[in-house]
């Protein structure tokens, strides 16, 4: 497995703690939130290096941000990419200890 570089540090934003995500764990996935221009290559090297963990897959989406109301006016949250990491049988990671 690759080394831990900086810039590992700056795909992976942070896990997502939803419901959703919560389901999901049991099939073995995690959610995280990465930076908007990281490619699913990239999402499973830094995985892989700072989770010391085996990646099976990696899936993509954009969730476009939404129009909302700030103190009267009108505002847009910005939007975020996520990426859905199936590790392989028998790995786990427990994301809410923190790197």
């Amino acid at each position: 497995m690759a080394d831990v570089k900086p810039h590992h540090y700056d795909i992976i934003r942070r896990p997502l703690i939803t419901e959703k995500a919560t389901l999901v764990a049991e099939e073995n996935k995690i959610v995280f939130e990465v930076a908007p221009d990281a490619d699913k290559k990239a999402i499973k090297e830094a995985v892989e290096a700072l989770f010391k963990v085996e990646v099976t897959k990696v899936n993509t989406l954009v969730q476009k941000g939404k129009t909302k109301r700030f103190r009267g006016f009108e505002g847009r949250r910005n939007d975020l990419k996520k990426a859905i990491v199936t590790l392989a049988e028998g790995q786990s990671v427990d994301i809410t200890t923190g790197l």
